[in-house]
């Protein structure tokens, strides 16, 4: 699924959800948005409430740990 938002600087992001997200409730989930500099998380039941904002080694340490890799 893919969102587009403002970044607060008047680019667009284009926000998705993990494939593996489940589909009964597709409003339960973590949405990303990736730029050359930044990954940006959100909730997507509050699309316009806080966000993280990380740099891509730290995404990619995150996902290493959270998949177990």
């Amino acid at each position: 699924m893919v969102r587009n938002a403002s970044a607060g600087n008047g680019s667009e992001l284009a926000w998705f959800k993990s494939s593996y997200s489940d589909s009964s409730n597709p409003n339960d989930c973590v949405e990303v948005a990736t730029t050359p500099h930044t990954i940006h998380i959100r909730d997507s039941k509050n699309a316009n409430g806080p966000r993280l904002s990380l740099a891509p080694t730290t995404w990619a340490d995150f996902l290493v740990y959270a998949t177990g890799g």
